[in-house]
This record gives structure tokens, sequence and C-alpha cells, in this order.
């Protein structure tokens, strides 16, 4: 999928790998924003009667992104008319692309999002429809979509990218100003005690001045 796709899509697939489309839609009306939230979790947990401790990281939620999207069959946008379904033909596309059960797992299928520079691989988490205007018989002519979706990538992925921060792995990391062993060592191990075992793997004499550019191995430390 090209970059910077000027009016947003939404892409459904079978598989988490996303590599068989199923359906896709352009909106009619790109969003005015979309908010995007991330939740990180601390435990709290403590004796009866104690004062307050300091929380301790649990772990960070999948990201969250959220925006609205018009629907409109009156004629004003684009030309779009219904005047036997209203606006319910443009919903029901969109309830097929996002939320249609798939056949072999009954779950809704996973979704790629596509808007200017974002690329969203997700599910569906919720979906509020707010109906605006009607016909003298009562038939919705007008509704906004409150959508949240809840990043998803496939297990591969998920992964690989935990792995690339994992203290289970050598890695090297290049010396930025500012930089002191202490420092990296806390970044790659979450832990800056561990930073006389990163100077013996380097041969480091002096690590306390490390030079700009310099490249640091970090093996795997048992803990």
């Amino acid at each position: 999928m090209a970059e910077n796709v000027t009016k947003m899509k939404i892409i459904s697939y079978s598989d988490a790998e996303r590599t068989n489309t199923d359906k896709e839609m352009n909106v009619q009306v790109n969003p005015s924003g979309y908010t995007s939230r991330i939740n990180v979790g601390y435990s709290q947990t403590q004796a009866p009667g104690t004062t307050a401790i300091l929380p301790q990281f649990s772990k960070i939620e999948p990201q969250r992104i959220s925006f609205e999207l018009l629907f409109d069959s009156t004629g004003v946008i684009n030309g779009v008319k219904d005047e036997s379904n209203g606006v319910e033909g443009l919903l029901d596309e969109f309830r097929k692309v996002i939320l249609e059960y798939k056949g072999d797992t009954h779950s809704p299928r996973f979704l790629s999002i596509f808007w200017g520079t974002l690329k969203f691989d997700c599910v569906l988490e919720s979906l509020d429809i707010s109906y605006k205007l009607f016909r003298s018989d009562g038939l919705p002519l007008r509704a906004v979509a409150h959508a949240t979706f809840l990043g998803a990538i496939d297990d591969s992925k998920r992964v690989a990218k935990e792995n690339a921060s994992s203290p289970d792995l050598t890695h090297v990391r290049t010396v930025q100003d500012g930089d002191t062993l202490p420092l990296m060592t806390y970044r790659i191990y979450g832990d800056s005690r561990y930073y006389i075992e990163v100077a013996k793997a380097n041969g480091l004499t002096d690590f306390r001045n490390l030079s700009t550019g310099q490249k640091i191995i970090f093996p795997p430390i048992e803990k």
C-alpha cells in the first residue's frame, strides 16, 4: 500500500498475517482527525495499612485509535442518494468490512487502516452509531459512526518486535552524545548494575569516557 493515502481506506483480511484480502472500502468523508491512545499498566498491590508504594510496571496494552465517520445518503456528498434504504446501505457496507464474522473462527476480521502516512493493523473494539437526520417517514438519512480499533499484529511480527529489545539477545549500540555505560546498560537490561559485565565484554578499561560513535556490544546477561 502506497503512503500518503488521501482518502481513508479500510481493508479487511481473513488471516492475521494479512495476506488474503477480503473486503475494502474508502470512507465517504475523511474524519476530521483521530485519537491515539496507549495505556500503561502498573501493579499497585500493597499490604493493608501501609503507605503508598512505587507502582511496579506490569504491561503496555495495545495501541487504540478512535475516530468518527460521517455517512450521508441525502445526495449532498458526491451525489450519493438512496431513497429506499437511506443511510443504512452505507452503514451495512461499513459493517461488512469491519465487523462481519469470519466463518471459520467466528470472530471479526483483521483490519488495516490507511490514511495519509497512517497504517494501523488492528481489529474493531467498539462501534457506536448516532443517527442525525431523518426523512418525514422516519427513514435515517445521515449518521455518524464512532469507532475504536485495537492494534493487532500476528504472533511472528509481535515476537520479532519484542525480541528486538530482549535482554536475552546480543545487541550492538552506537554511543550518542550524553550516553554513559550505566545509562545504555539500563536501556537494554532495565538495570544499570550490569555495566561492569558489559565493560568486560567490550574490553573497556575506562568506561567513564565513551566516544560518540563508538560501538558497544551488550551480551545476554543471566539475572
